[in-house]
């Protein structure tokens, strides 16, 4: 395996610091986890060896992640900082390493590769459907349904992927 390209919960999880392969992140992730290990400045160590570095993913790597998001219906529940991860690894075509279940399914959706950290990963893959439990009706997005004011659900539809 070449590199790993690291979310905050890898950093959370020590795994940059307990690893001698190489790791990407973005400016997002970093400025969201720079805090960790301050006072013994292992970040800055990881960065001056070289073994940690950021950067950027690319406008078009960034706009493929959005749209496989939005396809999947995780979008609402990524942050730029997932996003960026994401479109860091279509561009390098790396290793993401997260727990994050929203991160999983993109990832696995585009035929990225993903290894979880402190959890088995996720089992299925597939679309999120909102659902309205009172008159059994799909839609696309929404917290209410436009038919019947219920409060939507959402559901995986899990796909042949898996």
């Amino acid at each position: 395996m070449g590199f790993r390209i690291l979310d905050a919960s890898a950093f959370y999880a020590g795994v940059p610091f307990s690893s001698s392969e190489d790791c990407y992140t973005t400016s997002l992730v970093y400025d969201e986890i720079k805090h960790i290990k301050k006072n013994h400045d292992a970040l800055g160590t990881l960065l001056e060896t070289n073994r940690l570095k950021i950067r950027e993913p690319d406008p078009e790597s960034t706009k493929t992640a959005i749209k496989a998001s939005k396809n999947t219906g995780d979008f609402p529940q990524l942050s730029k900082q997932d996003i960026s991860i994401i479109a860091l690894c279509i561009e390098l075509n790396g290793e993401i390493i997260s727990d994050d279940y929203a991160i999983s399914n993109v990832s696995k959706n585009l035929g990225l590769k993903i290894s979880p950290i402190m959890t088995k990963g996720i089992e299925d893959i597939g679309m999120w459907i909102h659902y309205c439990p009172g008159c059994r009706t799909n839609h696309t997005s929404g917290k209410e349904c436009p038919i019947c004011g219920t409060p939507l659900k959402r559901k995986l539809l899990k796909s042949k992927l898996a």
